[in-house]
């Protein structure tokens, strides 16, 4: 509930962060224009991620006969949700995703190398947590909150190329916030973004540990990845990090702030104290 709350709080700050800046920058028109293409380009996403993503990674579906198969479909059943689809990508490095635009179009994607470096418990821990995800909803909420941050940042390029479009009739803007405001509105937008991935993140590893039965498989498993992931990366497009159970390349000290994920031990002290 705290991070359904802390989401919702977050997309209405950056839907605010979008109204300021509109007004600030006073062309109605040209926001208009930037939302209509943000809408076209992230619910286009929306609606074909799971191909796209999938055919990204070579993924190979697997059928009723597998043993990742039978763990989603027990899994599945649990958490009183459709059947997804199941896929394996050939990628020596541990990690896994969710997509599709709904629990009746999703699918769960898991590497060979997650497959061999967890074990049963840990493996049902992380295809607990994609299940969450599917229930949740958090690829329509990612793709909202992405959606409104694309437009802030096209706003932002398209004004700085062109100039702002406020007129003079009421004195004009003052040229420093408005300078300010081209600078920092992406990066707030950017840092909201991020922030309500990472409030999806914390929720869906709550909610996977319910599904799971235990948080004990996710925690260890979570450890697992990081650890092993550090060893043999993964060869990952940045614009999918958000979608995989941890982002699959590094970055910390200021960058963290933009991580789509939380720091690990941040996640594994969390799944532990729900213990009661």
């Amino acid at each position: 509930m705290a991070n359904g709350l802390k989401t919702a709080l977050l997309l209405g700050s950056l839907s605010g962060l979008l109204l300021v800046f509109g007004e600030l920058m006073g062309g109605a028109d040209g926001l208009m224009i930037a939302f209509v293409f943000a809408v076209i380009l992230n619910f286009g996403s929306y609606w074909f991620s799971d191909k796209i993503v999938l055919r990204m990674y070579k993924a190979q579906a697997v059928g009723p006969e597998h043993p990742l198969h039978q763990m989603t479909a027990r899994l599945a059943q649990r958490a009183n949700l459709p059947m997804p689809k199941v896929y394996i990508i050939p990628d020596p490095s541990p990690n896994a995703f969710a997509t599709g635009r709904n629990p009746s179009h999703a699918a769960v994607a898991a590497t060979q190398g997650i497959m061999q470096v967890l074990s049963e418990s840990e493996l049902e821990g992380v295809i607990a947590h994609e299940l969450a995800h599917v229930k949740n909803r958090d690829i329509l909420t990612s793709t909202i909150a992405a959606t409104i941050a694309a437009t802030i940042m096209m706003v932002s390029r398209t004004a700085m190329f062109f100039g702002g479009s406020r007129d003079d009739r009421d004195g004009g803007s003052n040229p420093i916030v408005m300078l300010a405001m081209l600078i920092l509105a992406p990066i707030a937008a950017l840092f909201i973004q991020m922030a309500i991935s990472r409030s999806r993140e914390f929720a869906a590893d709550a909610a996977g540990a319910q599904i799971a039965g235990t948080p004990y498989g996710l925690a260890n498993a979570l450890q697992k990845i990081e650890a092993v992931s550090k060893r043999v990366p993964m060869d990952a497009n940045p614009a999918t990090a958000h979608m995989f159970i941890m982002k699959p390349f590094t970055g910390g000290g200021l960058m963290s702030l933009f991580s789509s994920h939380p720091p690990t031990e941040a996640r594994v002290r969390a799944l532990l104290g729900t213990i009661r």
